[in-house]
């Protein structure tokens, strides 16, 4: 069974000798290895299952660090980072040939992040390392937001790292930046009106262009328990038992045998920050199926939706 720990010198050290660990962000857990070591970065893949061709986010603590990962560092990046760093924004760029191909799934950009979460932040100072860091979580899998959670999906980690935990509880945003303008590859925490704020969106449209962020397969943040959206289920049966992720005020409720509310009062922010833990607990009941109940496709909904509809994805039809 992999140990859930409070020793944060040791997590570092961990890293600094090529070695795995699951760590807070203010987002989700990470599973983190030195970004810089491709053998330690193999071990990621490997442990969550992942394919090669899904690139992974490299966390920063200072943005001195960034001249080791970016090619260029122009003043659209550094507005970007000065309103939004540290915090859930994860920025695409090209990016410079020390970083290991396997990190950016043998693309010349990378995805970079500097996290707000304290244990994070003096794991990175501690092991002086940039960390390449995705969910702590089988492939495809729901993503974990406690130390519980990771264990029960990675049993074999030596070290799971105890400490501040997240508080806003769906992945970072990931945008692309290009000739001073973003473009958005993976709704989060942070909205296109809260970056339309700093920087103008860009308009062009990318065809059939490769995955440049973790996040954007049709299916994924899936539980173990089929999922439908509500309005989608199948037709209601008196022998299952059926779990509801609720928004809002639950109608039938005795229709259902266990009920996760998001919110006590329809306010996103709130059901982002109980979206996996909710689900983790649907996943681990008696219940046969859950029922989701979508969310108003405003702000921070938008990216709860994108989570939502990759989770029900392959049982659309069924």
């Amino acid at each position: 069974m992999s140990s859930i720990s409070n020793d944060i010198k040791l997590a570092a050290q961990l890293i600094g000798n090529g070695e795995l660990v699951a760590f807070p962000t203010e987002t989700v857990y990470g599973l983190g290895a030195d970004a810089f070591n491709a053998e330690a970065v193999a071990k990621i893949f490997a442990t969550k299952e992942r394919p090669t061709f899904n690139p992974l986010i490299v966390h920063i603590r200072d943005i001195s660090e960034l001249e080791k990962l970016f090619v260029e560092i122009d003043d659209a990046l550094l507005k970007l980072a000065e309103h939004f760093w540290p915090g859930p924004l994860t920025i695409v760029a090209k990016k410079q040939q020390a970083v290991p191909d396997i990190v950016s799934a043998g693309l010349d950009t990378v995805a970079v992040r500097m996290p707000a979460n304290q244990t994070a932040r003096e794991l990175l100072k501690l092991s002086g390392k940039c960390i390449a860091a995705p969910s702590a979580n089988r492939f495809g899998m729901l993503s974990p937001t406690t130390p519980e959670h990771v264990q029960k999906q990675l049993p074999e980690l030596k070290c799971i790292l105890n400490g501040e935990l997240p508080k806003v509880g769906i992945e970072s945003t990931v945008i692309e930046l290009c000739q001073g303008e973003f473009k958005i590859l993976r709704p989060g925490f942070i909205t296109e009106q809260d970056l339309m704020k700093v920087l103008p969106q860009s308009k062009a449209k990318e065809a059939n262009s490769p995955i440049k962020s973790p996040g954007l397969l049709k299916s994924h943040y899936s539980p173990r328990k089929p999922m439908y959206l509500l309005g989608n289920e199948p037709e209601y049966s008196a022998n299952k038992k059926y779990g509801f992720l609720a928004f809002s005020e639950v109608k039938n409720p005795d229709k259902y045998h266990q009920i996760e509310r998001l919110s006590t009062n329809a306010d996103l922010g709130e059901a982002a920050a109980n979206f996996f833990e909710a689900l983790h607990r649907l996943e681990d009941s008696d219940v046969d199926l859950i029922i989701a109940e979508p969310v108003p496709e405003t702000g921070i909904g938008i990216a709860i939706m994108d989570r939502l509809n990759k989770a029900v994805y392959q049982y659309r039809g069924k």
